[in-house]
């Protein structure tokens, strides 16, 4: 078969890989997600409240040694209803709902927690709890709502409120969920998902009348979200799948590499920031295959080290942990900006010294007989040239080790987030026996990411030496000017990385 035809045939199997074999069920926010709604209802003697927990493949695989309470790897019934008994109670414990500021107490009716099918053959968990509070709805009263159970996890967070022979008035909060209880979230993934922890309303006897309440607008995801998204269920269903063979394998390999790249292309990973350093330090090939090898290493070994605790520490935070890589990295790429950053001031400032210690003193001597020059050097030419050859010889050596650890600190910085699907994948993978398989695509996801932050720095590199090439003298004064350039852009993203990625930690 000829090398076009192949390359067809390659071609059409990873089209039809992309079609998806099931619709998706994809969490806001991915993976590490704790999801809440609560449908309260209303009665004149009594508040009720629908309340249901949907934990994302990474918190419910956390909790399954909670859930297996005599870990013999099997939950029976008995281990699920002690488990949504116990999680009911703490939910209801940490409800705060008050009645014209008076607080009222939750008590649990019933409650049942059950697993549902997951990404990558990896399981979700969900909790379903029936909450009723006693309260005199006879009168016009104020209600307030507010969840505060688990708080510190991100995720979507649903509330309904309608009245059964009470009225609602200002109510901020529709009567009929848009997710169906958060069994079918929104088709596109979410840039944002719903956060609604509380609502506050008035309320009236007799009826059922209810304020309306527009359904909430939700942001979506662009074009390449959406589509890194398609392709991730896709190897999903490839690496969950009963039987892998070997075009499955090369075909879940290819996707790999595609989500990894894409994965880079999104905002967050310093693309920018990464190929400005390498044109503004006049980087050269090698240089961007240091980066690209270090952003491989560091993702693969990230990926690795992280689904090991996730899966050993049962209270660890999946997204607690991102957050705070997230930090580390963008505080890497700020120290690396301010050390160019005074590296630059320093070399002029060095620069500027040199030049007034060795310019040469001319003096004029003028008398009636004649006019005559002297004129008095500071350093003979012998010295002037030994003394140059080791200085320069030694300023070379200490800025190649700064540019080495420079290139280095940039491939750790991209790498050193690691992409949640990669650790999806990884961990379906482990579940089936498959470990070699989830290993190798995670190595695949970070040769992906390479692939795209070092075609960014090789790009800017050949837009740079064109421009020099075709601007003339004023590409010196651009060449001049980039290094302090690149220096602050540097700083400014690593700064700016770090305190994004900060926020959701503080908040």
């Amino acid at each position: 078969m000829s090398w076009p035809r192949r390359c067809a045939l390659v071609l059409a199997a990873l089209v039809v890989a992309l079609i998806p074999m099931s619709p998706a069920n994809a969490h806001p926010l991915g993976n590490f997600t704790v999801n809440h709604y609560h449908g309260l209802r209303l009665y004149p003697d009594r508040l009720d409240d629908t309340a249901v927990l949907d934990d994302a493949e990474i918190p419910t695989l956390q909790r399954r040694a909670t859930v297996d309470a005599d870990r013999d790897g099997t939950v029976s019934p008995a281990e699920r209803d002690r488990h949504a008994a116990t999680t009911c109670r703490d939910l209801a414990e940490n409800l705060r709902t008050e009645i014209d500021g008076r607080r009222v107490t939750w008590q649990v009716i019933s409650g049942g927690f059950t697993y549902r099918p997951g990404a990558a053959n990896l399981q979700t968990g969900r909790t379903e709890c029936r909450l009723t509070a006693t309260a005199d709805l006879g009168a016009p009263t104020t209600v307030s709502f507010r969840d505060g159970y688990q708080s510190d996890r991100i995720g979507w967070h649903e509330i309904t409120a309608v009245g059964q022979g009470v009225g609602l008035r200002d109510s901020s909060v529709p009567t009929t969920s848009i997710s169906d209880e958060l069994r079918a979230y929104p088709d596109d993934l979410l840039a944002s998902p719903l956060d609604q922890r509380s609502v506050a309303f008035r309320t009236a006897p007799g009826g059922t009348a209810t304020s309306e309440v527009a359904e909430p607008a939700i942001p979506m995801a662009g074009p390449l979200t959406r589509a890194t998204s398609a392709v991730g269920d896709r190897l999903n269903d490839l690496v969950g799948s009963g039987r892998l063979t070997p075009l499955a394998g090369l075909l879940g390999i290819l996707l790999a590499l595609l989500l990894g790249a894409a994965h880079a292309a999104l905002p967050g990973h310093g693309k920018t920031v990464m190929a400005a350093f390498i044109a503004g330090r006049q980087g050269t090939y090698r240089d961007a295959v240091t980066v690209g090898v270090t952003v491989t290493a560091t993702h693969t070994s990230g990926v690795l080290v992280i689904g090991l605790l996730l899966t050993t520490v049962s209270s660890l935070a999946g997204e607690t942990l991102l957050g705070l890589l997230g930090v580390a990295s963008g505080l890497v790429i700020g120290v690396i900006g301010a050390g160019l950053l005074v590296s630059v001031v320093s070399a002029r400032w060095s620069r500027r010294r040199r030049i007034r210690v060795e310019m040469p003193v001319h003096e004029h001597h003028h008398d009636p007989g004649g006019h005559t020059h002297g004129h008095s050097h500071g350093h003979s030419h012998g010295h002037s040239h030994g003394h140059s050859h080791g200085h320069s010889h030694g300023h070379e050596h200490h800025r190649a080790a700064s540019r080495r650890r420079g290139l280095i600190g940039m491939g750790v910085a991209g790498g050193l987030v690691p992409s949640p699907s990669a650790l999806i994948v990884l961990l379906g993978a482990v579940a089936l026996g498959r470990t070699w398989f989830g290993v190798l695509l995670v190595i695949a996801y970070g040769l992906g990411m390479a692939a795209t932050l070092t075609a960014a720095g090789l790009l800017l590199v050949h837009l740079h030496g064109r421009l020099a090439h075709r601007v003339g003298a004023l590409s010196g004064r651009l060449a001049a000017a980039t290094p302090a350039v690149t220096a602050t852009l540097v700083l400014i993203v690593g700064v700016t990385l770090a305190a994004r990625s900060a926020g959701p930690l503080l908040g």
